[in-house]
C-alpha cells in the first residue's frame, strides 16, 4: 500500500485518484486543517498530524506500507512570513517525523511534493534543476531543508526519493469530484473566477510594470491532473529501482501573465469583472518557468492537460459545482 500524507487535500487527493486508477492502493494520512473530509470517499483513512510522531507510527503499523507520498505541510508564502516557526514545526519537524518512522519501520520509497520557491529569484529564463537554491521565505525554506534531509537518509540509510520541484498547480478533476477550495484563497485562477461568478468585487493585478511583454508576471501554470500522473510514474520507477535519486521539475516549460489568465478566464466564462491595478507585491519575480525535459526524458511524462484553456474549464466547473453557482 501506498501512503499518502495529506491525501485529503487538493494536489494529494488528485493523486490518490491517480494511484487507484493505476491498480495501486493508497492510505490517506490527514489531519484535515486544510484537507477536506468529502474527498477521502472509499480510500482508507488514517487521521493524524504530522507533527505527532506517534500518529505517522500509527498509519504504518495499520497497514503495510511499501512507499510513500508526502504532501502534509504548510504551503502559504505569506503565512510563512508572519509564523515562521509554524512552517518549520510541520514541514520540518514532520517531515523527519516520517523520514524517521519510514527508516524504522523500513520503508524506503519516497515521492516528495516539493515547489519551485527552493530556487527563489530566477537568475536565468527557465529554471533548471541545477539552478542555485537560495529562497526567499520560509516556504521554500523549509521545503528546500526536508530534500537535504531526505539527501542524507539517502546517504546513511539507502532511502530512495525524488523531489517533485513544482510550479503552479492550477485547474481541476475532469470529472468534477476535487478542485481547489482554500481558506484563504491566494491562488491566481481560482480568484479570477470568483470575481467572475461575483464572489468577489474585483480581483488584482499585483505590478503592471514588470519587463514581461504586458507588464504583469508571468508562471508556468501546470494542471493538477499531470502533476498527479508524474507522481504516480516516479513512484513505479523508483520502486523498481530504475531511476536514481534526485530532484524533478514539474511544468510545462511556457509561462502565462496575469492579464492572459484574466483574458482567458473572461472567455471560458463568459463572465466580465472588475479589475483593480496595484503596486508590487514583494519578492514576486518577473517570470517562474519551468525547464522541464528532465521529467520528459526520465519519467517519460507530458503535461496533456495543461492548456491554459482547459486548466480555466475545469477550474470553473468545479467551482461552480461546489460553490452551487
Amino acid at each position: 500500500m501506498i501512503l499518502v500524507t495529506g491525501g485529503a487535500g487538493y494536489i494529494g487527493r488528485h493523486t490518490v485518484k491517480a494511484l487507484t486508477d493505476a491498480g495501486l492502493e493508497p492510505v490517506i494520512f490527514d489531519d484535515f486543517s486544510t484537507g477536506y473530509r468529502d474527498f477521502v470517499g472509499e480510500t482508507p483513512l488514517v487521521e493524524g498530524d504530522i507533527r505527532r510522531f506517534k500518529d505517522v507510527q500509527r498509519a504504518f503499523r495499520q497497514h503495510p506500507i511499501e512507499g510513500v507520498m508526502h504532501f502534509a505541510g504548510k504551503a502559504l508564502v505569506g503565512e510563512s512570513r508572519k509564523h515562521p516557526g509554524l512552517y518549520y514545526e510541520t514541514n520540518v519537524g514532520g517531515g523527519l517525523n516520517l523520514l524517521n518512522v519510514m527508516q524504522e519501520e523500513g520503508v524506503g520509497t519516497l515521492i516528495f511534493s516539493s515547489t519551485c520557491a527552493t530556487y527563489g529569484i530566477p537568475e536565468t529564463e527557465n529554471l533548471a534543476e541545477d539552478h542555485p537554491q537560495v529562497p526567499i521565505n520560509p516556504y521554500g525554506e523549509t521545503k528546500l531543508a526536508f530534500e537535504r534531509a531526505m539527501s542524507w537518509f539517502h546517504t546513511a540509510y539507502d532511502l530512495e526519493y525524488l523531489s517533485l520541484r513544482y510550479f503552479n498547480a492550477a485547474g481541476a478533476d475532469p470529472g468534477g469530484s476535487f478542485g481547489e477550495d482554500h481558506s484563504p484563497e491566494t491562488h491566481l485562477i481560482p480568484l479570477v473566477l470568483e470575481a467572475a461568478a461575483g464572489l468577489r468585487p474585483f480581483v488584482n493585478i499585483y505590478g503592471t510594470d514588470y519587463p514581461t511583454e504586458d507588464g504583469t508576471c508571468i508562471r508556468d501554470y501546470i494542471h493538477v491532473t499531470d502533476l498527479a500522473s508524474a507522481h504516480v510514474m516516479g513512484l513505479q520507477r523508483l520502486l523498481k529501482r530504475d531511476i536514481d535519486s534526485q530532484a524533478i521539475n514539474l511544468g510545462t516549460g511556457t509561462g502565462a501573465s496575469v492579464r492572459e489568465i484574466i483574458a482567458q478566464v473572461r472567455e471560458v466564462t463568459g463572465l466580465d469583472f472588475k479589475v483593480a491595478e496595484t503596486s508590487r507585491r514583494e519578492g514576486d519575480p518577473p517570470r517562474l518557468v519551468a525547464s522541464a525535459e528532465r521529467a520528459y526524458a526520465l519519467l517519460d511524462w507530458r503535461p496533456l492537460h495543461s492548456d491554459l484553456a482547459n486548466i480555466v474549464e475545469t477550474a470553473w466547473q468545479w467551482m461552480r459545482r461546489r460553490k452551487k453557482l
